[in-house]
């Protein structure tokens, strides 16, 4: 099987080193890969540096264009991408398909923002010591972006972070995670057929542990990371004056109202919480019911799991595969045995094969318990009662996490009024909290992150506003 090679500075390099990923199903060798050497990491770094002023002053075509050829590439290759996301992955080709679509969506839209992305212009003679006087303000990026990316979404969590840095100019430094990085090397692969400067991206797949070095390093001063809170909060204090944007955990609630649609409902939650076998960061765990129709929904619920298909990823019709590894699913194995021992009612699942976990679903879970209150990152949900709208949207908002939430209602009102009094990021009427269109404002709050993914947004956030005043002008 052939090596692939890591992309340094924009050029296919090799290390002294090479890792083997497996497919999570069934334990083969997916592919194997170059590790680059420190040497070479120094050198993708300092080549980021050097090029930052070179980066931000490209014409908008050049970066518009360069975008777009990635996104017809992605999209030619579609079908291979997807299957290499599900080898090494382990998501169901279904579920991958609809990742390699949102990558070329990502890259697309990236490409339509940076054609729009210019400045505002502001008159100042709004008082008389200001006449003649007019203010162009435009974004600047901070510079080199160090994109470090999850497992979860092997291409499209990156493009999230690529795409938006090649938009505004800024050189960036992928660390893509060590269980999946081939995706985002072929990504790489991509990238160096567009006529971007050397030094303007780079992929360099390192473990964890090294990444250290580069989030210490004051030539990378924006810091994009998706994972796990822990993780991104000792980021953020580990570099307290760097720009750092986190896109963190979650405990997503999909509040389910008397006037629902309860069939409805009840396929989209059931689908939704073992969707990427629920590793998603917006992955339906908590399902608050109204009391009127509590029973009505547990029944359709239940009936709807039975339904979804468990089983080898590259079979057409899997809905649900096996999480990153067998290690993965022991955890969520624990919880679930830990919740059960405490209380909770199992009502659906709860068995392990190797790395597969059957969609879970529990009633009376303490509120203590890990399947309550923390990430599961599992196909794993929990159903709790709610006597009224009011008690069901103080629920959603007892957490530690804001991502995303749902509601099921058919009223205005009460879609409305979730909208101001959720403590999350987003919410989502009449759908999962699962739910995200690529160019919309994405992230939460509370422990769920800081900062705004999205293309424009992120764009945003890698930049900063510079002000140019003109004096003299005939206005």
């Amino acid at each position: 099987m052939d090596v692939r090679t890591f992309w340094l500075a924009g050029r296919a390099a090799t290390g002294d080193i090479e890792l083997t990923v497996t497919n999570p199903h069934d334990g083969r060798e997916v592919g194997r890969h170059s590790v680059p050497t420190d040497a070479q990491v120094e050198e993708a770094v300092a080549a980021a540096h050097a090029v930052a002023r070179q980066a931000a002053a490209l014409p908008v075509h050049v970066r518009a264009e360069a975008l777009a050829h990635v996104a017809r590439r992605l999209a030619e290759r579609s079908e291979e991408i997807a299957r290499l996301i599900t080898a090494e992955n382990g998501k169901p080709i279904f579920w991958a398909r609809g990742e390699a679509s949102r990558a070329v969506a990502t890259f697309r839209f990236a490409a339509d923002e940076a054609r729009r992305w210019s400045g505002d212009v502001q008159r100042l003679d709004t008082e008389p010591a200001a006449t003649g006087r007019l203010a162009y303000v435009s974004r600047v990026p901070y510079g080199p972006v160090l994109a470090i990316s999850p497992f979860n979404f092997p291409l499209n969590l990156v493009a999230h972070k690529v795409a938006p840095a090649i938009a505004v100019g800024a050189p960036v430094i992928v660390k893509p995670a060590p269980a999946t990085p081939l995706s985002a090397l072929l990504l790489g692969e991509i990238l160096a057929e567009t006529d971007l400067p050397a030094g303007m991206f780079s992929v360099l797949p390192i473990q964890n542990e090294r990444a250290a070095k580069l989030v210490d390093d004051p030539r990378l001063p924006v810091v994009s990371f998706t994972g796990s809170a822990p993780v991104g909060y000792s980021i953020a204090d580990q570099v307290p004056r760097k720009h750092v944007t986190l896109e963190l955990g979650g405990n997503a609630a999909a509040v389910v109202l008397a006037d629902a649609d309860l069939e409805w409902a009840a396929q989209r939650i059931a689908l939704y919480s073992n969707y990427q076998a629920g590793q998603s960061c917006i992955a339906v765990q908590r399902v608050i019911v109204e009391e009127p129709v509590y029973d009505a929904f547990e029944e359709r619920l239940l009936q709807a799991v039975s339904g979804l298909v468990v089983g080898d990823p590259g079979d057409e019709k899997t809905q649900v595969g096996p999480l990153v590894s067998e290690a993965a699913a022991d955890r969520v194995e624990q919880w679930v045995q830990e919740a059960v021992g405490a209380g909770a009612r199992l009502l659906a699942g709860g068995t392990r094969e190797g790395a597969t976990f059957a969609p879970t679903v529990l009633a009376d879970v303490p509120r203590d318990a890990k399947v309550a209150c923390e990430e599961v990152f599992g196909p794993v949900m929990i159903l709790q009662r709610a006597a009224s709208m009011k008690e069901a949207y103080a629920m959603v908002n007892d957490s530690k996490y804001g991502l995303q939430a749902g509601v099921f209602t058919r009223s205005l009102d009460a879609a409305f009024l979730a909208n101001r009094e959720l403590e999350v990021g987003g919410v989502i009427v009449g759908d999962v909290p699962s739910y995200r269109a690529d160019q919309m404002p994405y992230g939460g709050v509370k422990d769920s992150g800081i900062g705004r993914e999205g293309l424009h947004s992120a764009m945003t956030d890698y930049t900063y506003e510079k002000v140019m005043v003109l004096t003299g002008l005939s206005l």
